[in-house]
């Protein structure tokens, strides 16, 4: 963005999803095809047959989610609660936090997740979410991916929480009438009419005050925040191995933005298991160069230089004729920035409840007053 880097983080997964964070990580191999017949024979209570003809029937190592349901409602019926179970959970995971761009399958080695069903809360889920979403982010930053995998609801909730004037959302319930439930589900599903060359000047044009820098400070009595969040290391998950810098994006956690270091090379990390559990170490070394924020975006000197130099954060190229050089933006952050971004968060979000535009006159005043709020 034009004012630095924000990113999904631990703290977003816990508060959204209910995911815990803490927990070991899990590195299985890939599975060929025997094996994923041999797993649901024994593990979900199959025949040797039916298991042969449906793993078949999805060309490699997968489960369709559909046949997962119906085992899952057969072994309810039977009360063959184990079986029941795994197929229940397999059928979760793979329709939200493991979901491929099949949207359909999901992969037979995730079954060994489910083998102990005690050791499952040993897990930290709140990772696998995470590595999930970032690996294939990763990928659709690039020009010919066409598809998202991983949990796109994690995604929009997300942009839901920190970004109120982008995008259409309905709101289920107001936070402090929550009553404990994963903060996702404040969320429901509104069609909008923009499409992403729509979208991209929208982008280009946020201010920080557009920004709800510190979303979950009303959730905090149903999750506390963990200071895990705040480690500095890669994360993996399978054989997916991503960075996770939280120093990248410190106004999200409460602190001044500083330079932050060099990413890392997660090609070259050998001890990851040892990293996560020490992860203290890395904390301090996060939050010693800072302070608390006096006001949300708050930043250090020479933040912005620094990132104007090392990133692109317009979308949308300035036009040829213009100058290459992009002006540092300056904010003059006040004690009342944060009203007037109440305000202008207010006015815009009556205006997309009426599906104003700028054109109807008799909205004019409304636009004028959101434009003097964000100038503000």
């Amino acid at each position: 963005m034009l004012f630095g880097e924000m990113s999904i983080t631990l703290d977003d997964v816990l508060c959204l999803i209910h995911f815990p964070i803490k927990g070991i990580f899990w590195s299985p191999q890939d599975v060929a095809e025997k094996v994923a017949v041999e797993l649901v024979v024994d593990y979900l209570g199959v025949s040797q047959g039916e298991a042969q003809s449906r793993v078949r029937s999805c060309r490699g190592s997968y489960y369709k989610l559909e046949w997962l349901y119906d085992l899952f409602v057969q072994h309810r019926v039977a009360s063959n609660w184990a079986y029941g179970t795994r197929a229940y959970l397999l059928m979760l995971v793979g329709s939200t936090i493991f979901s491929d761009k099949t949207f359909t399958l999901v992969e037979a080695r995730y079954l060994l997740l489910f083998t102990d069903l005690d050791r499952c809360s040993g897990y930290s889920w709140g990772a696998a979410a995470l590595v999930t979403i970032y690996r294939y982010l990763g990928d659709a930053s690039m020009f010919n991916c066409k598809q998202l995998g991983g949990y796109p609801t994690l995604l929009q909730c997300w942009i839901h929480e920190y970004f109120p004037t982008v995008g259409k959302r309905g709101e289920n319930w107001k936070p402090a009438d929550n009553y404990g439930l994963p903060r996702a589900m404040r969320w429901s599903y509104r069609q909008g009419v923009l499409k992403v060359d729509d979208l991209r000047p929208i982008l280009d044009k946020l201010t920080p005050a557009d920004v709800i820098w510190r979303s979950f400070e009303d959730h905090r009595a149903w999750r506390q925040f963990d200071e895990l969040c705040l480690y500095r290391g890669c994360l993996k998950w399978g054989d997916t191995v991503v960075p996770y810098l939280p120093d990248r994006c410190l106004r999200q956690f409460g602190y001044k933005q500083y330079v932050p270091s060099p990413p890392l090379d997660c090609m070259m990390a050998t001890d990851i298991d040892v990293d996560w559990i020490g992860y203290h170490q890395s904390v301090i070394a996060v939050i010693r160069p800072t302070t608390l924020a006096t006001t949300p975006s708050d930043v250090e000197d020479g933040y912005l230089e620094w990132y104007y130099c090392v990133s692109h954060p317009r979308l949308v190229p300035p036009h040829r004729d213009d100058p290459r050089e992009v002006p540092v933006p300056v904010y003059d952050v006040g004690p009342s920035d944060p009203d007037w971004a109440c305000v202008s968060t207010l006015i815009h979000r009556y205006l997309r409840q009426v599906n104003a535009e700028e054109e109807d006159p008799q909205f004019a005043d409304l636009f004028e007053a959101l434009h003097i709020s964000r100038s503000h």
